[in-house]
This record gives C-alpha cells, structure tokens and sequence, in this order.
C-alpha cells in the first residue's frame, strides 16, 4: 500500500501518540465504564494478578466488552503472517488487559490460527471464551466450496478439538450457509454437539433474519456475527434488531473499517493490486474520498471526548445496542490496549442523536444496499 498522510493536533490522539503515551504508562486507561455494563467480572490475568471488566451477554455467554479477532495473525489474510513468537504474547497481553472473547475459525490458514490460538490461551483455557467456524470443505489442506453436512461438522469439530487444545467450543459458528444443507439440519447437529459436551453454545455469520429465525428455533442461537460499522450499517436492516428480540448477541467485525477509523488512511490512499484492500469496493479512491467527512467527523469526537478515533469508532457501535460486543483484530498490543480504552467513552443520548444526524447526511460509496441484509451471504 501507498499511503501519504501527515499526523494533525487537532485530530484527537492519534495511533501513534497513542502508542508512545501507551509505552510511557500515560495512557490513562482503565476498563471500568458504565458504557452498556451487563456484568462486572473479575478475572484472572497471564501474571496470576486480578483485573476487573466490563463484560457484556451474547445470549447465556458471558465475555468481555471487546474482543480480539485473531484472523490476521497467522492467516496472511490482510498482512504476511507473522511468527507465532511475535503473536503470542499479543494474544496474552490482551488477557492481561482484561479480554476473555477470542475468535478464530478453522479455514483462517486454513488450521493456522486455531493453533496458534490454542497454544496462547492453554495455560488460562479455563478463564477465556474461544469461539471458531465451521463451513467450509477442507478435506485437500485448502478451502474449496462451503460445506455444511453433519458429517463435516462433526470432523470440523474434532480437529477444532485438538488445534486449540481443548475439549470444547464455547461458541461454535456457522461460518457461512450452506445453499446445500438447511439451516435447521445444521442446528441439530450443533445441538448434537452441544449434548455431548464438545460445543457450549452455537452461533451463526453473515445470515438474514429469516436464517436466524429458523435456528433459533431448532437450537438456541447466542451470537450472530457480521461485518458492521459507522460506514458498513446495512445490518441496521432487521438483522440487528432480530438479534435484540431473540436475546441473541450481535458481533461485529470490521467495526474500524479495516483501518479507516482508526486514522490509518485517507484520500491520497492508494493500494497494490496484490492486495486485499484493492478490491475492497468502499476502499476505492473515489469512495475513500467519500468518506473523509466520516472520518473527519470521528475526528471530531475524539477531540471532545479525548480519544482516539479508533476508540471513537468502537464506542459508537457498542453504544448502538447493549447486546453488541465488536471484535477488532490487531498484531499489535498497544493497539489491543488502545482498543479496551473504548469501554471508557459514554455517549448521552443527544450526542448519540447528534452523531447519527451528522453521520446520515454523507453520501456513502461502494457499501452493501439495504435489501442485501435478507439475504444469507
């Protein structure tokens, strides 16, 4: 990527002052906030010491406001994948800090991400909620169709089993539908799971409301997951909503916008052709430039609430429902602190109605149409 950008003042704390305080101890972040507090909770960190957080409820799962989403450590999903020595102590510096949901998912390598995941988390599996995906046929080593019938769930599960180095699930996904294998097929077998103990609660990704409707009833869903943010809000269209009625939580991934949010691009933006933000349609050019006002508009708030964008972005989506906990993926530590200190940033409701006023009038680009949120993906 070819990125030309100059670091203003005026522009909240940026990730890199972040950074620096973050080293100096200067940081000033807790995470104790009254921002949709569910539960308070003390855990157990990788020192032996106590920290307390905030922790929301997918459904009966109990997890930590913010999560850590762990597909780009060693997938090379979004950046060459990095070594596990270096991953490692991000994923047990984020337990330290205080976050107990992680997610991975089988094809992330494929199997690469789940290893890496369980060799982390092992010494405090107990302590933390891991959630991975199922979906997708695996059988030659690479991905190569979806694949959602009982048998496959089955095998898929067994070599979550030992990837992550555990005997249980605490969230088993349905990663994406299987056109082949009804939604409800695939619930009974999850309940199947769930009965013998190798699964604790099931979850579904990128579905409409009539998916989640339909296993639901078969099996109780916990946690729906999809992309959603200031930019990305087509889940805005029943799906998020559907979750809120059901008691199912909602986890979003993309809540920074691949970067955006934070304050790590802007118009001059430009990406190579290998990758994978390239063919990102919100991340052309012309909708780059689109959406400046948006970012000028985060930057705006991190100023009044002395903040970072990012953590501006983050605060905004967990402030839309008490049920919704986003999982921002990060290589970096200082990022995940810089993440946590969103549970510090409250928002009145005139300032939520203020926000969302300003954010409705900007014209969007290469963002998903409303109707596409009843549809499975």
């Amino acid at each position: 990527m070819k990125n030309k950008k100059n670091h203003s003042n005026n522009n909240g704390i940026s990730r890199r002052e972040f950074a620096s305080r973050s080293a100096l101890g200067l940081a000033g972040l807790t995470v104790s906030s009254t921002l949709g507090v569910v539960a308070q909770n003390t855990k157990t960190n990788m020192s032996g010491t106590s920290t307390n957080t905030t922790n929301r409820m997918l459904g009966d799962l109990e997890v930590s406001g913010i999560g850590l989403g762990c597909m780009s450590m060693k997938s090379g999903s979004y950046n060459p994948p990095r070594d596990k020595s270096e991953m490692i102590p991000v994923i047990r510096g984020a337990v330290d800090l205080g976050v107990t949901f992680f997610d991975t998912a089988e094809v992330y390598g494929p199997f690469t991400d789940e290893e890496l995941v369980g060799e982390a988390l092992q010494p405090v599996r107990d302590q933390v909620v891991i959630a991975s995906k199922f979906g997708f046929n695996l059988t030659s080593g690479s991905r190569s169709g979806r694949n959602s019938k009982p048998a496959n769930i089955k095998t898929a599960v067994e070599g979550m089993l030992k990837r992550l180095r555990t005997d249980r699930i605490d969230l088993l996904y349905l990663h994406r539908v299987d056109p082949e294998v009804p939604v409800e097929d695939v619930a009974g077998t999850v309940k199947e799971l769930i009965k013998e103990g190798k699964a604790l609660h099931f979850g579904l990704s990128e579905v409409a409301p009539d998916t989640i409707r339909r296993a639901h009833a078969e099996q109780k869903v916990a946690a729906v997951q999809s992309e959603y943010s200031m930019i990305e809000r087509v889940l805005e269209n029943q799906v998020i909503d559907t979750c809120g009625e059901l008691g199912i939580g909602f986890v979003p991934w993309g809540v920074v916008n691949r970067g955006f949010l934070g304050d790590k691009f802007n118009e001059y933006s430009r990406f190579s052709d290998d990758s994978r933000f390239s063919s990102v349609p919100y991340f052309t050019p012309e909708a780059i430039k689109a959406h400046m006002p948006v970012l000028t508009l985060v930057r705006e708030w991190a100023r009044k609430k002395d903040a970072t964008p990012a953590q501006i972005a983050l605060a905004w989506v967990m402030e839309q429902k008490p049920y919704i906990v986003p999982i921002p993926g990060t290589t970096k530590l200082h990022h995940m602190k810089e993440n946590m200190g969103a549970l510090n940033i409250q928002f009145t409701v005139q300032e939520l109605q203020e926000f969302r006023t300003e954010l409705e009038k900007i014209p969007l680009i290469g963002v998903r149409a409303p109707e596409t949120a009843l549809t499975d993906r």
